[in-house]
Protein backbone atom coordinates (compact mmCIF):
# COMPACT_ATOMS: atom_id res chain seq x y z
CA UNK A 1 0.00 0.00 0.00
CA UNK A 2 1.15 3.51 -0.72
CA UNK A 3 1.12 6.04 2.13
CA UNK A 4 -1.62 8.70 1.96
CA UNK A 5 1.02 11.33 2.70
CA UNK A 6 4.80 11.43 2.93
CA UNK A 7 6.93 8.37 2.41
CA UNK A 8 8.12 5.31 4.27
CA UNK A 9 11.87 4.75 4.40
CA UNK A 10 13.95 1.82 5.56
CA UNK A 11 17.62 2.58 6.19
CA UNK A 12 17.14 5.89 4.34
CA UNK A 13 15.72 4.14 1.25
CA UNK A 14 12.14 4.73 0.13
CA UNK A 15 10.35 1.38 0.37
CA UNK A 16 8.81 2.04 -3.06
CA UNK A 17 12.35 1.68 -4.46
CA UNK A 18 12.88 -1.74 -2.85
CA UNK A 19 12.04 -5.12 -4.35
CA UNK A 20 8.75 -6.14 -2.72
CA UNK A 21 9.83 -9.78 -2.23
CA UNK A 22 13.08 -8.70 -0.61
CA UNK A 23 11.21 -6.26 1.64
CA UNK A 24 8.67 -8.86 2.74
CA UNK A 25 11.44 -11.35 3.50
CA UNK A 26 12.88 -8.87 6.02
CA UNK A 27 9.63 -8.17 7.91
CA UNK A 28 8.10 -10.25 10.69
CA UNK A 29 4.51 -9.58 11.75
CA UNK A 30 2.68 -10.29 14.99
CA UNK A 31 -0.96 -9.29 14.67
CA UNK A 32 -3.79 -8.90 17.16
CA UNK A 33 -5.32 -12.21 16.08
CA UNK A 34 -2.52 -14.45 14.79
CA UNK A 35 -3.35 -17.04 12.18
CA UNK A 36 -2.45 -20.55 13.27
CA UNK A 37 -2.86 -23.62 11.13
CA UNK A 38 -4.38 -27.01 11.92
CA UNK A 39 -1.01 -28.72 12.27
CA UNK A 40 1.54 -29.23 15.04
CA UNK A 41 2.92 -26.43 17.17
CA UNK A 42 6.37 -27.11 15.69
CA UNK A 43 4.99 -26.76 12.16
CA UNK A 44 3.19 -23.53 13.10
CA UNK A 45 6.44 -22.04 14.40
CA UNK A 46 8.50 -23.37 11.48
CA UNK A 47 6.12 -21.64 9.08
CA UNK A 48 7.97 -18.43 10.03
CA UNK A 49 10.71 -19.39 7.59
CA UNK A 50 9.34 -21.48 4.77
CA UNK A 51 12.40 -20.95 2.57
CA UNK A 52 14.24 -23.88 4.16
CA UNK A 53 13.91 -26.88 6.43
CA UNK A 54 13.92 -25.67 10.03
CA UNK A 55 15.38 -27.88 12.76
CA UNK A 56 13.63 -28.69 16.03
CA UNK A 57 16.54 -27.03 17.82
CA UNK A 58 15.81 -23.75 15.99
CA UNK A 59 12.09 -24.08 16.73
CA UNK A 60 12.81 -24.64 20.43
CA UNK A 61 15.18 -21.64 20.55
CA UNK A 62 12.49 -19.41 19.02
CA UNK A 63 9.89 -20.80 21.45
CA UNK A 64 12.19 -20.11 24.41
CA UNK A 65 12.69 -16.52 23.26
CA UNK A 66 8.90 -16.17 22.95
CA UNK A 67 8.21 -17.52 26.47
CA UNK A 68 6.19 -20.49 25.13
CA UNK A 69 8.73 -23.36 25.35
CA UNK A 70 7.95 -24.35 28.95
CA UNK A 71 4.22 -24.48 28.21
CA UNK A 72 4.82 -26.67 25.14
CA UNK A 73 7.10 -29.00 27.12
CA UNK A 74 4.26 -29.61 29.61
CA UNK A 75 1.94 -30.88 26.86
CA UNK A 76 1.74 -34.68 26.41
CA UNK A 77 2.86 -34.48 22.77
CA UNK A 78 5.06 -31.43 23.29
CA UNK A 79 5.93 -29.83 19.92
CA UNK A 80 3.90 -32.50 18.09
CA UNK A 81 0.67 -31.24 19.73
CA UNK A 82 -1.97 -30.19 17.21
CA UNK A 83 -2.87 -26.50 17.41
CA UNK A 84 -6.40 -27.14 16.13
CA UNK A 85 -8.13 -25.19 13.38
CA UNK A 86 -7.08 -21.53 13.78
CA UNK A 87 -5.36 -22.47 17.05
CA UNK A 88 -8.58 -23.37 18.87
CA UNK A 89 -6.68 -25.60 21.31
CA UNK A 90 -4.73 -22.59 22.63
CA UNK A 91 -5.55 -19.48 24.66
CA UNK A 92 -5.12 -16.00 23.18
CA UNK A 93 -1.81 -15.49 24.98
CA UNK A 94 -0.50 -18.86 23.87
CA UNK A 95 -1.42 -18.13 20.24
CA UNK A 96 0.36 -14.78 20.47
CA UNK A 97 3.51 -16.41 21.79
CA UNK A 98 3.45 -19.01 18.99
CA UNK A 99 3.16 -16.10 16.52
CA UNK A 100 6.07 -14.33 18.23
CA UNK A 101 8.17 -17.53 18.01
CA UNK A 102 7.29 -17.74 14.31
CA UNK A 103 8.44 -14.14 13.80
CA UNK A 104 11.65 -14.70 15.80
CA UNK A 105 12.47 -17.79 13.74
CA UNK A 106 12.31 -15.66 10.60
CA UNK A 107 14.92 -13.34 12.18
CA UNK A 108 13.49 -10.24 10.51
CA UNK A 109 15.20 -6.88 10.24
CA UNK A 110 11.84 -5.21 10.97
CA UNK A 111 9.26 -6.49 13.44
CA UNK A 112 5.74 -5.14 12.92
CA UNK A 113 3.48 -5.44 15.97
CA UNK A 114 -0.14 -4.81 15.00
CA UNK A 115 -2.03 -4.39 18.30
CA UNK A 116 -0.27 -7.55 19.45
CA UNK A 117 -1.48 -7.37 23.07
CA UNK A 118 -4.78 -5.48 22.78
CA UNK A 119 -7.08 -8.53 22.97
CA UNK A 120 -5.38 -10.18 25.95
CA UNK A 121 -6.22 -10.26 29.65
CA UNK A 122 -3.79 -8.54 32.03
CA UNK A 123 -1.88 -11.69 33.01
CA UNK A 124 -1.45 -12.88 29.41
CA UNK A 125 -0.53 -9.38 28.28
CA UNK A 126 2.36 -9.27 30.75
CA UNK A 127 3.84 -12.58 29.54
CA UNK A 128 3.35 -11.67 25.87
CA UNK A 129 4.86 -8.20 26.42
CA UNK A 130 7.97 -9.80 27.93
CA UNK A 131 8.25 -12.00 24.83
CA UNK A 132 7.78 -8.98 22.54
CA UNK A 133 10.46 -7.05 24.43
CA UNK A 134 12.86 -9.96 23.88
CA UNK A 135 11.89 -10.31 20.21
CA UNK A 136 12.40 -6.58 19.59
CA UNK A 137 16.06 -6.59 20.64
CA UNK A 138 18.46 -5.85 17.80
CA UNK A 139 15.85 -4.99 15.20
CA UNK A 140 13.61 -2.14 14.12
CA UNK A 141 10.22 -2.50 15.79
CA UNK A 142 7.07 -0.79 14.52
CA UNK A 143 4.14 -0.80 16.94
CA UNK A 144 0.66 -0.07 15.57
Amino acid sequence: YDPAEGRVVLDSVNVKDLNIHWLRSHIGIVSQEPLLFDCTLAENIAYGDNTRTVTLKEIEAAAKAANIHNFIQELPQKYDTQAGDKGTQLSGGQKQRIAIARAILRNPTVLLLDEATSALDTESEKVVQEALDQASKGRTCIVV
